[in-house]
């Protein structure tokens, strides 16, 4: 057992030199800690994409179909990346190459996925950074369409009266989008601005590592929360509030039998704990060994998931406010054109109950009752205002956060305050991720490469400094559809791919046994057997599934964006051109070709050490003759009767690879061969 703890709290870099736990850097306390890993698993999508997800696939059984996923697959992959990191102290890079040099691709791809996540996340970041200046002014700019001062009268301009005054700020005045993707058009000065700014905060934030990035964080954590029940509260008050909530939380089972909505909320529990990136690893590496990572990864997933919760009651009640009054609007507008229509007509059998000289006393389902009864009598221009349809009208996304919520907002007395509270809450929602993702890269490079690790603050300014050059692609009048294709493509199958070979890394290289055990040895208890089922099948054989399913969805439905028409003043589904689908797959295959070539070095390295001896000696590769079979049972008892001295234990760091069901155990050696294999690692 002693070598099996020996084993996994040192990892020697790639550059041969162990990093110790003494020269590690360490969290504060343990707030600080789950402070930062809530604040890099709660997201924007906690709050633009769980509630779309809810409002389109069944609300109330939607959530129960989730709670089933994040107990079985998200929970245990997620216990089994905060232990590895806390157990092995490195970066993801670090992590799968220590527990077999031929893993160490997996690392790389996951430092790739991060800094695609960055490049686009970002972008969303300025973009909040944009409404939040201006929403210091009264009315909000998106409050009423502009006037057009290419025409004598007062009319407004085409584009806005076509659409509504938050569609057209979002997509004229914030985006100044072009109509495809292929037509790139100049870069938005504003935005490469913002742009600016937001990866100048991201930098001078994580300047000095975990210190400073973890000091931010007790703000940037804490705030969101502040926001969204201020906002449940106000929104609580709101007409239409309650319509809202029953509509969120009312069940509609027969979605289980729908294969899309399971890939849904899958690929959901994936997304909102931060599975693959690198990051949840690195941040348990800062750990403790003796700390107790499975209350944290049962903690840091519940209060993810109550935070769903939270930001979508916040989101049903805002829509519901804007559904009733979207709706009443509507029997306004009819009732406008029944007492025209009154006035021209003397034959009138569809003369109306309610009093039609004051609009505002009337109700929608008094007005729908009337309707169904003589809609035949009315004619194209009366419509009918259907609470229901206007929330099923479901926005996600930037359309959610930029166009709905804004619309909202401008409603409010006061909107000056709700609208800065509101994008203040994104901005420090998107840079709490952004920090977890910025570290999901630095810290397995600094790992890995002791240069790397010697010029910390270098490596942080050029790191951001490339992201903000590449992220120049997003920043052209053309850039959202981009953003887009990023969100949609770049991360969604790679970081599938990589949990699926973290899993089989653990669960069958390594050994759920051996990880238990070495788990039991941090914990002082061994956690429920039950995990060792769950990492070996269940949890791969879903992600498995939810690789197959998203790949069967790309090949049988093409890739397609939203677009903006600026003629008609509408969306559009476009297709993406043959220039943007192969930048797709090259996306997709650049991240995930780091696991084969890992693998593929790894095999031709250790081949080439076979042939061709060091005459210094066999260096750091394993001599397959200094092992001798012997299974889990034997070698707990060899540990327990020849373990090592503990002032050696960080010098003699021998593994054990598994290799189906067999193990190998180090043979005796001579004095000098001994001081020789000193170095020998897995």
């Amino acid at each position: 057992m002693e070598r099996s703890e020996t084993q996994l709290t040192a990892a020697t870099g790639s550059n041969g030199a162990v990093d110790s736990a003494a020269d590690r850097p360490a969290w504060d306390s343990k707030i600080q800690y789950v402070l930062a890993q809530v604040g890099f698993s709660v997201g924007l999508g906690n709050v633009w994409r769980f509630p779309y997800l809810c409002h389109q696939n069944g609300g109330g059984a939607f959530m129960l179909l989730y709670i089933f996923l994040l107990l079985i697959v998200g929970v245990p992959l997620f216990f089994m990346e905060l232990a590895a990191g806390q157990s092995i102290r490195q970066g993801s890079i670090g992590v799968w190459k220590h527990i077999s040099p031929k893993l160490e691709g997996i690392g790389y791809s996951s430092c790739v996925v991060c800094f695609y996540v960055a490049l686009y996340y970002n972008v969303i970041i300025a973009w909040s950074l944009f409404y939040l200046g201006n929403s210091f002014q009264y009315p909000l700019p998106w409050h009423h369409c502009p006037i057009d001062v290419t025409i004598n009268d007062t009319g407004t301009l085409k584009e806005c009266s076509s659409s509504s005054p938050t569609s057209y700020f979002w997509f004229r005045k914030a985006l100044n989008i072009t109509n495809s993707i292929e037509e790139s058009g100049e870069f938005n000065p504003i935005m490469t601005g913002c742009l600016l700014a937001a990866w100048a905060i991201v930098s001078l934030a994580m300047i000095k590592g975990i210190k400073s990035s973890a000091r931010v964080m007790y703000f940037s954590s804490v705030f969101p929360y502040v926001v969204l029940f201020i906002f449940l509260i106000r929104g609580l008050l709101l007409d239409g509030a309650m319509d809202g909530i029953t509509y969120m939380f009312y069940p509609r089972l027969e979605i289980w039998g729908n294969v899309q909505v399971w890939r849904q909320a899958a690929t959901q529990v994936f997304f909102a704990l931060g599975l693959g990136y690198g990051s949840v690893i690195a941040y348990s590496s800062y750990n403790p060994v003796q700390n107790n990572c499975h209350r944290d990864a049962l903690m840091v997933s519940c209060i993810n998931f109550m935070t769903s919760v939270l930001a979508s009651l916040v989101v049903f009640v805002v829509l519901g406010f804007r559904a009733k009054t979207t709706a009443l609007h509507c029997v306004a507008e009819n009732i406008r054109l029944l007492n025209l229509k009154m006035a021209n007509e003397s034959h009138q059998p569809w003369l109306p109950h309610f009093n039609m000289t004051d609009p505002s006393s009337v109700s929608i389902p008094a007005y729908r009752e009337w309707y169904s009864q003589y809609r035949s009598f009315l004619g194209p221009t009366i419509t009918d205002c259907n609470l229901e349809e206007e929330m099923n009208k479901g926005v996600e996304g930037t359309g959610l956060a930029f166009i709905a919520f804004t619309e909202v907002m401008a409603l409010f007395p006061g909107s000056p305050f709700w609208s800065s509270l509101f994008f203040l809450m994104l901005l420090n929602l998107g840079l709490s991720t952004m920090f977890g993702t910025m570290q999901g890269i630095l810290t397995p490079l600094m790992d890995n490469f002791s240069l790397l690790g010697r010029h910390r603050t270098l490596l942080t300014v050029s790191s951001c400094a490339l992201g903000f050059l590449i992220g120049l692609l997003f920043t052209q009048r053309s850039g959202n559809y981009f953003v887009t294709m990023f969100d949609d493509y770049s991360a969604t199958l790679p970081l599938v791919i990589v949990v699926i070979f973290e899993t089989i890394s653990v669960a069958w290289v390594y050994g759920t046994d051996r990880f238990l055990d070495d788990i039991e040895i941090m914990l002082k208890w061994r956690p429920p057997v039950v995990y060792k089922y769950l990492w070996k099948y269940v949890c791969l054989l879903a992600m498995v599934g939810l690789l197959a399913a998203s790949l069967l969805r790309m090949i049988f439905k093409r890739p397609t964006y939203t677009a903006w028409n600026q003629q008609t003043a509408s969306e559009t589904t476009l297709e993406y051109p043959g220039w943007a689908l192969a930048m797709i797959i090259s996306l997709i295959v650049f991240a995930s070709l780091p696991v084969p070539i890992g693998y593929i070095r790894s095999v031709l390295k250790s081949r080439s050490m076979r042939a061709t001896p060091s005459p210094e000696g066999p260096g750091r590769e394993m001599h397959r003759e200094l092992y001798t079979h012997c299974n889990s049972t034997d070698q707990l008892e060899s540990n327990s009767h020849h373990a090592p001295p503990q002032e050696d234990a960080g010098h003699h760091r021998i593994g054990f690879l598994p290799v189906g069901n067999e193990q190998y155990q180090l043979l005796p050696q001579q004095e000098d061969e001994e001081e020789e294999e000193q170095d020998t690692g897995v």
